[in-house]
């Protein structure tokens, strides 16, 4: 275990943070801020992203979302808070917008390098993910047969990740709320639930996401926002813990960078990765479904993913517990006793309920990704069901497994999975660029000329 926290330690404490920063602020001035700088363009390419037919963007987002909103909104905020304290908010939150332009470019290659197939209907599907990408896209800069054994490693790790982040994380935190049941009975209950979803194939698991996550979300943020408008008057002291803590300093021989701020960026980007999934790979398999206009239109959904998630759901999560200041409590526990402090028992309830249902979603969906990821190497239907009853196991084996091992295996994985994924997109990033320079500069070129005739105008008047 010691070992294993070490290795974790430089890879989330160290690689982590500099690859995905860094490659997140190279891509943004790749794609020249366009998310920020045209918000209004934005918005218009997310409202006519559906080309019509198959799986809607806004369904493939739902699908998304249900593997990112959930336990990493509440869980693992507490547990980022808990372990590098408030200022592990700030690094979830710039983590989130070097990660939206990841996102953006892994969605968009996604989107290019996915492939088409028939239903029984004879109606065409689409479907891909990131190791379609890196097999393909890759191969042009580190040949054929290195690019098909990294996708190939990446697919396991897509497929462990689903079994262990995705469901052992996720029942781990339901059977923590659900305390007044056996622990291995809850499992065994959402076991059954996912096998009910998953059993109906992607479409089942579309309509099932699109319904629940976004009333599921509209709740949980009329909760918090109700709690931070009727203690207003503490909301600045919890954004001044954030910012302070975020660049405390502890003297250690002449003042280098000191423990606070290591634990407090390790711990904020990883669990930011962890809840809204940017840079790791697993998010593309879901939008590669899309019947998308392009992988630009795409890549916009993606951008609205992270900050939907981290921004949005994340800060609310993080002001309210900061503002409770509990102490002796972690993870779930910490996060129902917070709102519960401010609600009273209908607030832990409203959380509590949340966490059930956001993580049977996410189990859902991260089980979607595992079969896709087995798909890629064409594994019989024999085989998916073997791994559709090892996940079901997966639930009984999460809703007791001890909280320390479990988020030992998590970072590890997701630390991994975000190196190779991101480093990829990186290198990819010219054809990223390339693609939508061309699909978009007339667009930015009418622009300009009219605001350079509105500038002109103004200095006439």
């Amino acid at each position: 275990m010691q070992l294993f926290e070490k290795i974790n330690s430089v890879l989330s404490g160290v690689a982590l943070p500099v690859i995905l920063i860094s490659v997140g602020i190279y891509l943004a001035v790749k794609l020249r801020f366009f998310y920020l700088l045209h918000p209004i363009r934005f918005a218009k390419d997310l409202k006519s992203a559906a080309k019509g037919g198959g799986t809607s963007p806004a369904k493939a987002l739902s699908i998304a979302l249900a593997g990112t909103l959930g336990v990493g909104n509440i869980s693992g905020v507490a547990a980022a808070i808990c372990a590098g304290g408030a200022g592990a908010v700030f690094w979830m939150w710039i983590s989130a917008f070097a990660a939206m332009s990841v996102k953006y470019a892994e969605v968009y290659l996604a989107v290019k390098y996915r492939r088409r197939k028939k239903d029984k209907s004879g109606k065409e599907e689409f479907y891909g993910g990131a190791m379609y990408y890196i097999k393909e896209g890759m191969s042009a800069h580190i040949g054929k047969k290195a690019s098909s054994l990294l996708a190939a490693v990446f697919a396991v790790l897509l497929a462990v990740n689903s079994v262990v982040t995705g469901n052992i994380v996720q029942i781990n935190a339901v059977s923590s709320v659900c305390a007044a049941f056996p622990r291995i009975l809850c499992g065994a209950a959402v076991g059954l639930c996912v096998l009910a979803v998953v059993a109906g194939g992607a479409k089942r698991i579309g309509d099932f996401t699109f319904l629940v996550i976004p009333f599921l979300s509209a709740v949980y943020i009329a909760l918090s926002l109700y709690i931070i408008f009727t203690n207003i008057s503490e909301v600045p002291t919890a954004f001044e813990k954030i910012i302070g803590g975020a660049f405390s300093l502890k003297a250690a021989g002449g003042g280098v960078l000191g423990l606070g701020v290591s634990r407090a960026v390790r711990f904020g980007v990883t669990r930011g990765i962890f809840s809204n999934e940017a840079g790791c790979g697993t998010a593309p398999t879901s939008h590669a479904s899309a019947n998308t206009k392009s992988p630009h239109h795409q890549g916009c959904f993606g951008i609205f993913e992270v900050f939907c998630d981290t921004v949005v759901l994340c800060t609310m999560t993080a002001v309210v517990i900061i503002m409770a200041d509990l102490k002796n409590l972690d993870g779930i526990p910490l996060s129902v006793a917070s709102f519960g402090l401010f609600c009273g028992r209908a607030g832990e309830y409203i959380i509590g309920g949340s966490v059930v249902v956001f993580a049977l979603a996410t189990i859902i969906c991260q089980e979607y990704y595992g079969i896709e990821a087995l798909g890629y190497f064409g594994a019989s239907k024999a085989a998916r069901n073997i791994y559709i009853a090892l996940s079901f196991c997966a639930t009984l084996v999460g809703s007791v497994i001890s909280d320390g091992a479990m988020w030992l295996a998590a970072d590890f994985v997701i630390a991994v999975m975000t190196v190779i994924n991101t480093l990829c997109v990186f290198v990819m990033s010219d054809e990223i660029k390339r693609e939508y320079k061309g699909k978009n500069g007339k667009k930015e070129n009418k622009e300009n000329k009219e605001n350079k005739e509105k500038n002109k105008e103004a200095r006439r008047i």
